[in-house]
């Protein structure tokens, strides 16, 4: 569905001569609805409550730190969730005139956040892991296995549920990653349960727990870089910023484009605003129309805002310098 404004007007500038701009926005909306994913964040938030509480009070009874740490580990994806659960929400707010983007940020901002709640919880493992490796600990092996098998699964089926939107959003992602890592982690601890048994070996929880850790962090860390990088405006992976130039530039009528400016609105909306130089004048409507479906199709920017201009203003907004 698109929605298709135009603003007309006129910049004058030293030489005296008119400079006619257009503003056009084009809105082309994917198609995946974020109602989709209302039931993903339900299901997963209730699987990991009931879960939090059945590893707590087993872990109370077999006297198993490790359980009851990754109790509060899976309390922690709850929080993981309720946070990307709430910033999807907040994206579909409707602008107003104090946000005239509405909350679709928070998407970002929330993405951020579940990478820094995931390093801080990787962290918090590390040092008990490394505390353990101190004064290895018996555990009672067979409740330590069923429930962090019950773990897989909780996690293993709350990841499948946003696994088909992990490339799309960002924030969506985040929630994948949080879910993915807590299954490795509960299958680590069946595995050391289970050699535990079979062997003895006491050490072999904590050296699991660091091993598991570092995987995460790695993993975590593509996260936490491309949601800073949204955070500050940068221009959304898979989109090559001197590519959209030279695609505007080449568009009929165009000597020039400048201002040319890419970046996130949210974790899955992207906007452009530039400036086109055409000195035979306004192109008319038909060529607004195209350049927002090429946009949408092959960039997947939704939400262009293009200045059409007869010799080229300088607004003094200085150009990246890779782009001439």
């Amino acid at each position: 569905m698109s929605h298709d404004h135009h603003h007309a007007g006129s910049h004058g500038h030293e030489h005296g001569h008119a400079g006619h701009s257009h503003g056009h926005h084009g809105h082309a909306h994917p198609a995946p609805g974020p109602d989709d994913w209302n039931r993903a964040f339900a299901i997963g938030v209730v699987l990991n409550i009931g879960f939090v509480v059945v590893e707590a009070l087993y872990g109370w009874k077999a006297g198993s730190l490790a359980l009851l740490a990754d109790a509060g580990h899976n309390l922690s994806d709850v929080a993981g969730l309720i946070l990307a659960w709430g910033a999807a929400l907040a994206g579909r707010l409707a602008p107003t005139r104090r946000r005239t983007y509405g909350w679709q940020r928070a998407s970002i901002l929330a993405a951020l956040a579940n990478a820094v709640l995931l390093l801080v919880a990787m962290g918090a493992l590390a040092v008990e892991a490394f505390q353990r490796l101190q004064a290895p600990e018996p555990v009672a092996g067979w409740t330590v296995i069923v429930v962090a098998a019950i773990g897989v699964l909780v996690n293993g089926i709350t990841a499948a549920l946003f696994m088909a939107g992990r490339k799309d959003d960002l924030n969506i992602q985040g929630a994948f990653l949080h879910m993915a890592a807590d299954a490795l982690v509960s299958l680590g601890v069946v595995a050391a349960g289970v050699l535990y048994l079979l062997f003895g070996w006491a050490w072999l929880d904590p050296v699991m727990s660091l091993v598991i850790a570092l995987v995460i962090v790695l993993g975590t860390w593509g996260l936490l870089r491309q949601s800073l990088h949204l955070a500050f405006d940068g221009v959304p992976e898979g989109i090559d910023l001197l590519e959209v130039h030279a695609w505007l530039r080449s568009l009929p009528g165009v000597t020039g484009v400048h201002d040319l400016h890419v970046w996130a609105l949210g974790t899955s909306e992207v906007a452009l605003t530039a400036h086109l130089v055409m000195p035979a004048g306004h192109p008319g409507d038909a060529f607004f129309t195209e350049l927002a479906q090429v946009l949408a199709q092959r960039f997947r920017i939704h939400h262009p805002t293009i200045q059409i201009e007869i010799d080229g203003i300088d607004d003094g907004c200085p150009a990246p310098h890779v782009v001439g």
